[in-house]
């Protein structure tokens, strides 16, 4: 692995606010994150985000997006590593994620609720080169397909509708 993958995991991580994990079995889910100390760090379950799928020792894809388009921009092979509740580097991760978490009912004791109710602070490390990076990645938008539903938005449009829509324009 080259320095500038690493450095172009480590922007990508910092600057993205979602990352998407996709973890052995194939599911992907974006979860909010925070870049510290030379890794992702989440933290989830209790009343946070779920982290169903991810566990101490497991392997993960990690996915960021461009800020600027969106897109994604790099996806590379992650370690997951379990921080002890109450533990330095817990309490560490847990203050940069506190800053990062938007919307807290509670946000100068988050930590405390976070220990209290059983939330996980995860440590996502680099565990490899990046597969997909610019000019590697693949074609594909890598979206889901829907999922077949009797609700749909797709109707023939009225007849009228265009003469409609032109002779609003010329009103004005």
């Amino acid at each position: 692995m080259t320095l500038l993958d690493q450095a172009l995991v480590e922007e990508s991580a910092k600057k993205s606010a979602l990352i998407w994990i996709t973890v052995p079995d194939g599911t992907a889910r974006p979860l909010w994150h925070v870049w510290h100390d030379g890794a992702v760090h989440v933290v989830g379950d209790g009343a946070e985000q779920p982290l169903h799928g991810l566990a101490d020792g497991a392997t993960a894809l990690v996915t960021a997006r461009s800020k600027d388009k969106g897109g994604r921009l790099v996806r590379w092979p992650a370690r997951v590593r379990e921080l002890a509740a109450g533990s330095a580097p817990w309490r560490a991760a847990a203050e940069e994620l506190k800053g990062k978490r938007l919307n807290a009912p509670d946000a100068e004791g988050l930590p405390e609720r976070w220990a209290a109710t059983g939330a996980r602070v995860l440590r996502l490390e680099l565990a490899g080169a990046p597969d997909q990076a610019p000019g590697t990645l693949p074609d594909t938008s890598g979206a889901a397909a829907p999922l077949p539903s009797p609700a749909v938005t797709r109707r023939p449009i009225p007849a009228a509708l265009p003469r409609l829509l032109t002779r609003r324009g010329r009103r004005g």
